[in-house]
C-alpha cells in the first residue's frame, strides 16, 4: 500500500489539462491552467517523484489494435504461491493486468485476445501454471465506464488550495449590464 499524496485543486487542474492535452509542454500547460511555467514544471516533478504521475506514454485501445475479446479471470492459487503466479502471469503477453484480491479468488486478471479461440488458449495457458488451483472467467461484452481518474481526484482535492493563480480563482464576478441597447465605441 502506498501513502496518499495530498493533491490540491491546482494539482488536479494540471492533471486534467495534461489529460485533455497529452502532448502539451510546460508552457502550454501553464497557459491552460493560468499559472507560471515554473510552477507547472515544479508541480509535474513533484507529482512524478511521488508516484502520482507514472508516465507520459500513449493510451492504447487494445480492441482497436486487434485484441477485441477481453475477459476477467479469477484465479485461486496454492497457499503462499503469489510470487510464483506473478512470474507465470508476467510470462503471458495477453495478461493486461493482475491484482491480488480478497474474497473467494486470490488473483483477478484482465486478459485480451484477438478471437474467442485465442482467448481459449490464454485460459489454457493460465491454468498451466502450477500455482493455479482453479480459474473462473467472464467475457467482457462492452465497456460501460472506461478507466478514469479525474472524478476521484476532483472529489478528493483539498478545496480551494493552490488555485490562487488559476483563471477565475479569486476574481470578482462582473456586474450584469442593465437591459437596453448597447452603445458601440467608434
Amino acid at each position: 500500500m502506498t501513502d496518499r499524496t495530498a493533491l490540491d485543486a491546482l494539482d488536479v487542474a494540471l492533471l486534467a489539462a495534461l489529460e485533455d492535452h497529452p502532448r502539451a509542454g510546460d508552457l502550454e500547460l501553464a497557459r491552460v491552467t493560468g499559472v507560471a511555467r515554473g510552477t507547472v514544471s515544479a508541480r509535474l516533478q513533484r507529482l512524478a517523484a511521488s508516484g502520482v504521475v507514472t508516465g507520459y506514454g500513449p493510451q492504447v485501445d487494445v480492441g482497436a489494435a486487434g485484441f477485441g475479446v477481453q475477459a476477467f479471470v479469477t484465479l485461486e492459487i496454492a497457499q503462499g504461491a503469489i510470487d510464483d503466479v506473478r512470474r507465470d502471469l508476467e510470462a503471458i503477453p495477453a495478461v493486461l493486468e493482475a491484482h491480488a484480491t480478497t474474497g473467494q479468488g486470490d488473483v483477478l486478471c484482465r486478459v485480451a485476445a484477438g478471437s474467442h479461440e485465442e482467448l481459449q488458449q490464454v485460459l489454457v495457458d493460465l491454468n498451466r501454471s502450477p500455482a493455479v488451483v482453479r480459474s473462473t472467467s467472464v467475457v467482457a461484452l462492452s465497456e460501460l465506464v472506461p478507466w478514469r481518474t479525474r472524478p476521484l481526484l476532483e472529489h478528493g482535492a483539498a478545496p480551494g488550495a493552490g488555485r490562487s493563480g488559476m483563471p477565475g480563482a479569486g476574481r470578482r464576478t462582473q456586474r450584469a449590464r442593465p437591459p437596453g441597447p448597447r452603445r458601440r465605441s467608434v
